[in-house]
């Protein structure tokens, strides 16, 4: 008995060790585009008018829904206020306002009225990964999913950004967003 136990508990950990090596995005680290460019300063690029298009993507890949957002950006005492505004094609309408606060060059902290705690940024080269915790509309109720956001900036105008959506672990979902600074 005590030998199957063993043996069980030696495929859990190496089932979990997989699991956070290669399902949970884990082996992919800001610091990897260190010295990648275009640089991209979410301070920078989101100061001013933004325009975004998305999908969003069940945990099988199709695509569920489709929005236009429009982003209007502010930078003042290393704090940028950056409100977002979402038009799905459904006809359901948001509204986002975020605060982002810069730490350091790297660093960053967001809050935002349905985000569950705070958000936190890391910024190099070309990549900013976000990863927050956000309370997501689901059929009536409001659950929390958690959010793995990467983005990439292209050139001076064009982003794109790239999120896992996690539940329990779990991947939920993905989203799919292109920025295009005005």
């Amino acid at each position: 008995m005590k030998k199957k136990l063993l043996i069980f508990l030696i495929i859990l950990v190496i089932f979990f060790s997989m699991y956070k090596t290669y399902l949970n995005n884990e082996n992919m680290k800001p610091e990897d585009f260190k010295n990648t460019e275009p640089v991209i300063k979410i301070e920078k690029y989101f100061e001013g008018e933004v325009e975004a298009w998305g999908i969003l993507q069940n945990r099988k890949g199709k695509v569920t829904r489709q929005f236009k957002a429009n982003m209007s950006g502010k930078f003042e005492n290393n704090i940028l206020t950056l409100e977002e505004d979402f038009y799905w094609k459904d006809g359901e309408k948001q509204k986002r306002i975020w605060k982002i606060e810069k730490i350091d060059e790297h660093n960053y902290l967001g809050t935002a009225p349905d985000v569950i705690g705070k958000a936190k940024g890391l910024s190099y080269g070309s990549a900013f990964k976000f990863e927050y915790d956000l309370m997501v509309p689901f059929k009536g109720k409001n659950i929390k999913i958690s959010f793995d956001d990467w983005i990439f900036k292209q050139n001076d105008k064009i982003a794109i950004n790239r999120a896992t959506l996690t539940k329990f672990g779990f991947k939920v979902g993905e989203l799919t967003v292109v920025f295009q600074k005005n």
